[in-house]
């Protein structure tokens, strides 16, 4: 499984930066997690074979440039593109994004050869495919409704936290996972600011000290992610302090191979 947590920023000769303000993990060059960044960090390869996209919650840094891309792909679409999600957070994506004030509402529109957009729901503790993967998606502690995902492609397994806070059924799935490759897990704020974090329902090194120490396998390997870009320096540096092994900070634009 390849999986490159797709840049937010570029510098003035098109290299990715470090700072993440936006997430979208891109797998195998086809399926998306999340889409903060989809609409302007894909290569042209990559937008002609990406046509899933799967959502785990609504804030506008995990979704911002979906419509971005929708409405760059409105023409040349040769199929839908699918957007798999909760039934709670289909209807807040057409609440609040698709509602013909903010951008158009995509799902009901039509090029001339296909449906531009398409709504696959899922629900929560039940495997659905997409693509070639088995997806398994469970409820985490976040402060709108999130889901944690365990993603296998029937070789390897590769879990993503979403965004949480102290969480349980993430690891109960996690734990349960044959061949747990990597743990992809949110790291947003530094121990100074654990107020802010317990409050909007983030991690900080040392709650992420704890929450790890209910992973019952530390042989796989833990890339954190979601490190605020005002911060990331001294979350950078606590979690070396932590002296975990196998725990780093994912690199935006590099592509992981498991």
């Amino acid at each position: 499984m390849k999986i490159q947590l797709l840049p937010s920023t570029f510098d003035a000769f098109g290299r990715a930066g470090l700072e993440q303000r936006l997430t979208c993990f891109l797998i195998d060059d086809c399926v998306a997690i999340d889409a903060g960044s989809i609409g302007i960090a894909l290569t042209p390869a990559q937008r002609s074979t990406v046509r899933d996209i799967v959502i785990t919650h609504t804030h506008i840094d995990h979704i911002a440039t979906l419509p971005v891309l929708i409405d760059d792909l409105f023409g040349a679409l040769r199929e839908p593109l699918r957007v798999h999600a909760t039934a709670e957070t289909i209807e807040l994506l057409e609440r609040d994004v698709f509602n013909w004030q903010l951008y158009p509402r995509f799902s009901e529109l039509s090029n001339e050869h296909t449906p531009v957009m398409r709504y696959v729901p899922f629900r929560l503790g039940e495997e659905f495919s997409v693509a070639h993967l088995q997806i398994m998606a469970v409820a985490v502690n976040h402060a709108v409704p999130s889901v944690g995902l365990l993603v296998s492609d029937h070789s390897v397994n590769v879990a993503f936290s979403s965004d949480t806070a102290e969480t349980e059924e993430f690891w109960h799935l996690v734990n349960q996972a044959p061949h747990l490759a990597a743990l992809l897990i949110e790291c947003s704020f530094p121990n100074a600011m654990a107020k802010l974090a317990r409050i909007s329902k983030h991690l900080t090194p040392a709650i992420l000290r704890t929450e790890l120490s209910k992973l019952v396998r530390p042989e796989s390997d833990i890339l954190t992610v979601h490190l605020k870009p005002a911060y990331r320096a001294e979350i950078v540096k606590e979690l070396a302090a932590l002296n975990i092994a196998r725990l780093q900070v994912m690199t935006p634009g590099r592509v992981y191979e498991w």
